[in-house]
């Protein structure tokens, strides 16, 4: 059973063995972690937009000739926590294959120790956006996609 990436798995393990009262200040570290986006996205065409976050949010995730899933994330900067989630997506699955990606646990959040350092709220909407990375890629590879 294919795993998540190494680089993710060492995040989850940085933040789970990290002190609670430093959690969130290592979260916003990762909030300039997001890539800008390439040109043709600014107005988030072909991304998808995930309502469950307080603030805009779009992505998108796309396979590679090279067989390796490319993430694009547009958050707004007044909303570093969201756009902390989408520093860690970014950075832990860059260069991931489409099975490394849908082998990420559903609770990554939970599992990093956020849970208590961040409103369940905005773990909700990091949820959200894990699980609708997961299913564009789902769709692109042609799997189940409920």
């Amino acid at each position: 059973m294919p795993e998540m990436p190494s680089k993710l798995a060492e995040i989850v393990d940085e933040f789970a063995a990290a002190p609670r009262d430093v959690v969130l200040e290592m979260l916003l570290e990762y909030s300039d972690a997001v890539p800008p986006l390439p040109a043709g996205y600014e107005g988030h065409e072909g991304m998808e937009q995930v309502p469950e976050c307080q603030t805009p949010f779009f992505l998108r995730a796309d396979l590679t000739p090279e067989g390796t899933v490319r993430t694009l994330f547009d958050c707004p900067p007044e909303a570093p926590t969201t756009r902390a989630f989408a520093g860690i997506l970014a950075e832990g699955l860059a260069g991931a294959s489409p099975e490394q990606v849908l082998a990420v646990p559903d609770d990554l959040y939970q599992r990093m120790g956020l849970a208590q350092a961040i409103s369940p709220l905005r773990v909700r909407g990091g949820t959200a956006i894990l699980a609708r990375l997961k299913r564009q890629v789902r769709e692109q590879i042609g799997g189940p996609t409920g």
